[in-house]
């Protein structure tokens, strides 16, 4: 198949594939006699795998690391597991931030009368140079 039936079965922009090949994220295609890139099925499974992982928050590295292991006789679920068990561990953390980050805005939006006002709470809380930091 040619790139750009590639990107249109898998949603990968066409660039984004150029740039997964660049980098060896995705093996180099073989080429028509006309020096087209061709795709097989197994591009395909790749770069699909490519896009959900980077879909569910993984790194290029991490990625590439799971398809290192991902290979016949080469997979270790231990290893996969680690991968895994980290990103999800930087998840968490994140949803831990958005949860203090929610808590704060909802507090300084109720603090907010919505009239004019000389003060307001949402701006105060922006100003980096009144609060010393974004965050009070």
């Amino acid at each position: 198949m040619s790139i750009g039936q590639l990107s249109e079965l898998t949603g990968v922009n066409i660039e984004t594939i150029r740039y997964y090949e660049k980098i060896g994220l995705l093996p180099p295609p073989s080429r028509a006699a006309n020096g087209r890139r061709v795709y097989r099925a197994v591009e395909h499974r790749i770069l699909a795998f490519v896009r959900r992982s980077r879909e569910l928050g993984f790194s290029l590295n991490d990625i590439r690391a799971l398809l290192r292991l991902s290979g016949p006789d080469k997979a270790s679920c231990r290893e996969v597991r680690d991968i895994a068990a980290h990103h999800l561990a930087g998840v968490r953390a994140k949803i831990g931030d958005l949860c203090k980050l929610e808590r704060l805005l909802a507090t300084t939006v109720s603090l907010c009368s919505g009239t004019t006002a000389p003060e307001c709470p949402v701006l105060d809380m922006l100003d980096i140079e009144r609060t010393g930091s974004a965050l009070p």
